[in-house]
């Protein structure tokens, strides 16, 4: 066994690199991808300095997936997660609030219909008549809270 450890290379670090991004990319959000990466630095210097002990080798490996991953978690809070537009990817509802429609169907008993490109959706708000312009407050489902846009003439 002291043999295999003895025997380290650039390479053999390298290709440790590959298999764990690999693995990264199989079961992503697991640490693989910065334990590749400590792998990869590792091996970048045992290439610039070949002499360097296995054990120093096993050290500088530790010290550095510990620092990849808690400069991983460090800096997270700073980065968004993903982009509004992917958030509401399977929330194809949410997308339209805040923006206007007319009634296709008048809002009787608090009911009522819009039609939205090529769609029509169930709204809920107050009685308005066909025609009307109305705003997307909020989602219930698959049912629209909408609140009418009236010109006020006084």
């Amino acid at each position: 066994m002291e043999v295999l450890y003895t025997n380290l290379e650039f390479w053999h670090w390298l290709t440790f690199a590959v298999v764990l991004i690999i693995l990264e990319m199989l079961s992503p959000g697991v640490f693989f991808l910065w334990l590749g990466i400590a792998a990869a630095c590792v091996g970048i210097v045992l290439y610039i300095h070949p002499e360097l002990n296995w054990q120093y080798q096993l050290i500088l490996f530790a010290v550095l997936s510990v620092a990849s991953i808690a400069t991983w978690r460090l800096t997270r809070p700073f980065f968004p997660p993903e982009e509004p537009e992917v958030l509401n990817l399977n929330r194809r509802a949410d997308q339209y609030i805040g923006r206007i429609f007319t009634l296709s169907e008048p809002i009787v008993n608090g009911m009522g219909k819009i039609k939205v490109d090529d769609s029509t959706w169930r709204v809920r708000g107050e009685e308005a008549p066909v025609n009307t312009q109305v705003k997307v407050i909020g989602v219930d489902g698959i049912i629209f809270d909408v609140e009418p846009m009236y010109t006020h003439d006084t």
